[in-house]
């Protein structure tokens, strides 16, 4: 009984001992898992230094605030900005950009350039050349692509470049046509990719076209098939391009499945309301124009959005999406008879308060 007892006892002090021990020794600092985020969740704010030269204060929680403040504190991480050659007022020229470009690496955003390689508007019906470049031979016009390229990096080195906007026929017309001149339109692209890739290997480069249908969709893609990029862009507007959302899941999904390429929805908006702030006739008025279960209405426009976040991300190839025009209010006053085509599918409300919708930018 006595040796028990001994036993008993010296398990006890060991016990009291190995506890003390514990608790006397400093919890060992736990390492918080690394958030991951590569699921890009970007807005198109090119007017943005346009709307601020002419005063314009935009408001959250009815506090004035830099729109960039407001895009980083509801998780927006990526900025698209438009870039023209040689613009006549100077608006989306290089200078302008490079400033804006700054402010938003300094907001801890990337910056995501999409290079029309024009002076103005480029889209499916406009691929006009820049000034600059229109009497020059097919061989000048390389080597002018490769060098405009290769300043574009140098001066503002983007993460992402997008190698013209809605390059449904190709670019700098007429000599980059897809249709009439499809050879040189590849070889085109081809410069631009391999300045990039030579001179900032680490940029991701884009191949943007208008569009959700996968027939025109997988024509365009295979046509360009042999450029060296990263990811394929699509702009989806149900206005122009339908209004069945399953139509542009199967449509990321087939095209990131056949051309092994991570997709993004690179423009995409939808209306507050069908009501309207200055005499421009806005782009979507009626309610013909609207996608079913989505209405004209705050709450509408942001459940749109979050549709749209949760198809890509709910597809293997989907990485992302950019809301186009949500800075591109009515600035120029409530009379303006050439103001904002945009103004009901913008971030903000006709108070330039900001929105609901500013909720789908965030992580999850």
């Amino acid at each position: 009984m006595k040796k028990v007892l001994t036993f008993l006892s010296l398990f006890v002090l060991l016990t009291v001992q190995f506890a003390c021990s514990s608790s006397d020794t400093p919890d060992t600092p736990v390492t918080p898992p690394v958030v991951t985020d590569d699921f890009i969740r970007a807005a198109d704010i090119s007017f943005l230094p346009q709307i601020e030269s002419a005063g314009t204060i935009l408001y959250n929680n009815s506090k004035a605030e830099d729109m960039l403040t407001t895009l980083k504190n509801s998780g927006c991480n990526t900025i698209r900005i438009r870039l023209w050659k040689n613009p006549a007022d100077g608006h989306s020229g290089l200078t302008e950009v490079k400033a804006l470009a700054a402010r938003v690496k300094q907001a801890g955003m990337k910056v995501w350039l999409t290079v029309h390689y024009s002076d103005t508007w480029a889209d499916p019906g406009n691929q006009t050349t820049p000034a600059e470049w229109a009497s020059l031979s097919f061989i000048d016009l390389k080597t002018a692509v490769a060098n405009y390229t290769s300043t574009i990096i140098t001066e503002i080195n983007p993460d992402i470049i997008q190698i013209g906007n809605e390059i449904n026929s190709g670019l700098l017309w007429p000599q980059g046509h897809l249709i009439n001149q499809e050879a040189q339109c590849i070889d085109l692209l081809k410069t631009a990719s391999a300045t990039i890739r030579s001179k900032a290997p680490k940029i991701k480069i884009m191949i943007h076209y208008a569009g959700v249908n996968t027939s025109d969709t997988d024509w365009f893609f295979t046509k360009v098939k042999s450029v060296d990029y990263d990811y394929i862009g699509l702009s989806y507007y149900p206005v122009w391009h339908g209004k069945d959302l399953t139509v542009v899941k199967s449509t990321i999904d087939a095209l990131g499945s056949k051309f092994s390429k991570k997709v993004i929805i690179a423009e995409t908006a939808y209306p507050f309301t069908l009501g309207y702030n200055d005499w421009t006739d806005n782009i979507v008025g009626l309610d013909s124009q609207l996608v079913s279960g989505y209405p004209a209405t705050p709450e509408g426009q942001k459940s749109y959005m979050l549709a749209i976040k949760n198809l890509l991300k709910t597809s293997q190839s989907g990485i992302g999406f950019s809301y186009w025009g949500g800075e591109w209010i009515s600035f120029k006053g409530n009379q303006a008879k050439n103001g904002s085509t945009f103004e009901n599918q913008a971030l903000y409300d006709f108070s330039n308060k900001a929105l609901p919708v500013f909720g789908v930018f965030n992580l999850n």
